[in-house]
């Protein structure tokens, strides 16, 4: 959870990206916005724009603006929204890219991270049905989406069959494991 104190301002134009005009934006009071980055603002998102979120093109700042909407868990004015500085929203976005865990996942072509993708469309639908395929209970969606998405990895880690090491990793494993008992009983070999 992330909470954003935005202080109060006095009447101030805004640039309304909708119109492409300026707009005069009535006096904010001081407000604390409280967001949850969660598949449950993801899904709202979704349902505006009508595209995954978690695609690679980029985000319109207008987009990023109501996904900053769709993560405020309470009420706010939403003007207030517009007063945002850049660092509020550096930190936001600082937030998003959170893992919120302490796993990572080590796979065997060497590589590191969290969930694979495989170049795969993911919406808010598809994570909904990995809830489900691994029995995870609703409740989660309200999580840090990271932290939804690795839980979801480590499902499929853990429920994948164990798969065979080819002859060159095993020669590899076992000239590490020579070495390092030789190492061990000072052998030259």
């Amino acid at each position: 959870m992330l909470t954003i104190s935005i202080e109060g301002r006095e009447d101030h134009e805004v640039w309304d990206p909708n119109k492409e005009e300026f707009a005069i934006v009535r006096g904010v009071k001081p407000t604390t916005l409280t967001m949850e980055h969660s598949l449950l603002s993801l899904s709202k998102w979704e349902s505006k724009y009508h595209k995954p979120f978690l695609g690679k093109d980029e985000k319109t700042p207008e987009e990023m603006l109501y996904y900053i909407q769709c993560m405020t868990i309470n009420n706010v004015d939403p003007e207030a929204f517009y007063c945002l500085t850049q660092e509020q929203i550096q930190q936001i976005g600082d937030y998003i890219a959170d893992p919120m865990t302490a796993t990572t996942i080590n796979h065997r072509n060497g590589g590191k991270g969290g969930p694979r993708r495989n170049n795969r469309i993911v919406t808010s639908e598809v994570i909904y049905y990995w809830m489900v395929a691994h029995q995870i209970p609703f409740e989660c969606q309200k999580w840090h989406l990271n932290r939804l998405l690795m839980l979801i990895e480590v499902c499929n880690v853990e429920n994948a069959p164990q798969q065979k090491m080819s002859n060159r990793e095993i020669l590899k494993q076992n000239r590490a494991l020579n070495m390092a008992r030789r190492a061990k009983m000072h052998s030259s070999g």
